[in-house]
């Protein structure tokens, strides 16, 4: 009687403790990550083709003005001086930065900015800070972001897209200016910070997917 006595004391006190978890986990539940369903730019695979006929239509057949999301690319990287004038006023959000090497898969550097014309022509700065931060290692991908961290902190025409927020109307303007490639938008619900970006390179020629990494790395300079 005693052994069956201390067993059932045992799984009442299993059960409370159980009890007390659950209701500690029902107070404090966890929170839910944010919906991140929206994206920019074009999938890995996708004919350069598909993406710009698709970039076109999202700003076509639109009946209202309110502002929006964008991804704009260029044909060519673009100084950040380019950039500005390019946006024409409208309000500049990320700036995207890579550069450009002969057979070299350098990373694409996403800097979120003020909007401010300062931060903008700031932003590669801020991206060489970001890349000089694997300095001393030296496998083949931080050599690489050795020599792009020292070409972006010296200047360079690097801009190779940029997230803008504006009206359907200012979209199309930029749309139609000489070096633009493409002007993707989202709906006018669309969240900052709840959408993925990923830039059309000026090297995505027929297809998007990996670039040759089999060139020489160059020193810093």
């Amino acid at each position: 009687m005693r052994r069956f006595g201390g067993a059932l004391e045992s799984g009442v006190l299993l059960a409370v403790a159980v009890g007390l978890l659950w209701l500690v986990g029902a107070m404090n539940p966890l929170p839910r990550p944010g919906v991140n369903t929206d994206r920019l730019g074009p999938d890995n695979g996708e004919m350069v083709s598909d993406y710009l006929d698709m970039a076109r239509g999202t700003l076509r057949g639109v009946d209202d003005d309110n502002p929006r999301w964008a991804l704009v690319s260029f044909d060519t990287p673009l100084s950040p001086q380019r950039l500005v004038a390019v946006a024409d006023g409208e309000r500049i959000a990320r700036v995207l930065l890579r550069v450009p090497m002969d057979r070299v898969q350098s990373q694409v550097i996403d800097i979120g900015v003020a909007g401010s014309e300062q931060s903008v022509l700031g932003a590669e700065s801020v991206a060489a800070s970001r890349l000089g931060m694997s300095a001393g290692q030296w496998d083949r991908q931080s050599q690489i972001d050795a020599a792009s961290a020292a070409r972006l902190g010296s200047g360079c025409d690097c801009v190779v897209g940029a997230v803008l927020r504006a009206t359907p109307p200012a979209l199309l303007s930029i749309e139609n200016t000489e070096g633009v490639r493409a002007v993707e938008a989202l709906p006018a619900d669309a969240i900052a910070g709840r959408f993925a970006v990923r830039v059309l390179l000026p090297e995505f020629i027929s297809a998007v997917g990996p670039l040759p990494d089999d060139g020489p790395v160059p020193p810093p300079r």
